[in-house]
């Protein structure tokens, strides 16, 4: 075949393109950590999930760590500590502006973003026996928020004081505390994950409980207040103690990563989480958002470039201000 100088220009330059994006590709780091949440957590499932995939699209080893949730994990990715990580939009945001209560102080503008996850929804859990079926009835009452540095230990108390409610909380893992309803130490426990969150889903499958989160009416409110907050929908179908859609709120999670970050394996993890939507979905549920469509829910954090280069081949346009 004869080529013109134009196609050898052209063949050539696209050549140099994919060279330059990928020839960081020696300094990758063998093996990377992931920050997920507590064992029984959302969190945790979905991020060793998609640890697995990133681990066969690159040859790196990934493993997801067990950690506090997303307010610690966007510390230790700020500070290099973890290499990724994955995060609620609200406790990134206070991060961002020096807020963190892990780190007051300290803006966490190195951290950029990799993909869209999935809503956080906040659900309660408690015992049918117990006559705990709605949120003013918690008043009075000692509560389980998930592990400290979570996104329930942010916001229960809070949400908890604007409905004038006096609530005693407590902090331990998922699993932990979902046992700790079992066995009476706990009158109830109020999470933040996707849905299903599997503890919950564990404890149905052994004790009648009841499952709830805010009312429209409480809702009212506060969402004023707490505007990184979106009324949800907890479908009857994700848990078998439901009868009925019930209301929720929620916030939208990302996987993140450190701005240092080599361009080139971010891309390769954006793209193997991106183009394996059914493999996501069969790790947990809640990935049915973890859709390319979805990265509009990001509204504050810098994407990544490897991230950047992945979506725009794809058709989608990332805001110039929001290009890390």
């Amino acid at each position: 075949m004869k080529l013109t100088n134009l196609t050898l220009f052209v063949f050539c330059t696209g050549a140099s393109l994919v060279a330059s994006a990928d020839s960081d590709r020696d300094s990758w780091p063998s093996s990377l950590t992931i920050g997920t949440g507590s064992q029984g957590a959302t969190y945790y499932i979905y991020g060793s999930g998609w640890g697995n995939l990133a681990s066969e699209a690159t040859g790196a080893s990934f493993g997801a760590e067990v950690t506090g949730g997303p307010v610690q994990n966007v510390t230790l990715v700020q500070m290099g500590e973890h290499e990724f990580g994955m995060v609620t939009t609200g406790p990134a945001y206070e991060a961002w502006h020096g807020n963190s209560e892990l780190a007051p102080g300290v803006e966490h503008t190195d951290i950029r973003a990799v993909f869209p996850m999935y809503q956080t929804a906040l659900q309660v859990i408690a015992l049918s026996g117990s006559g705990i079926s709605s949120i003013s009835d918690l008043d009075g009452k000692t509560v389980g928020i998930g592990p400290a540095g979570g996104t329930g230990d942010m916001y229960y108390p809070q949400l908890f004081e604007e409905l004038g409610l006096d609530v005693r909380t407590r902090n331990a893992g998922a699993a932990d505390q979902a046992s700790q309803v079992q066995d009476g130490l706990l009158d109830a426990f109020a999470f933040a994950a996707g849905i299903p969150v599997s503890a919950f889903s564990q404890l149905e499958a052994q004790v009648n409980v009841n499952i709830f989160s805010f009312s429209e009416e409480e809702m009212e409110v506060f969402l004023e207040d707490f505007p990184e907050f979106s009324p949800a929908t907890i479908p009857a179908s994700a848990y078998s103690s439901l009868d009925e859609d019930t209301s929720a709120i929620s916030l939208w999670n990302f996987a993140i990563t450190h701005k240092d970050m080599p361009e080139s394996l971010v891309y390769e993890v954006t793209k193997a989480v991106m183009e394996n939507h059914e493999r996501m979905v069969q790790v947990h549920g809640s990935a049915s958002e973890t859709v390319p469509e979805n990265f509009v829910e990001n509204t504050f954090i810098p994407w990544h470039p490897g991230a950047v280069r992945w979506f725009e081949e794809n058709g989608y346009d990332i805001p110039e201000e929001l290009r890390g």
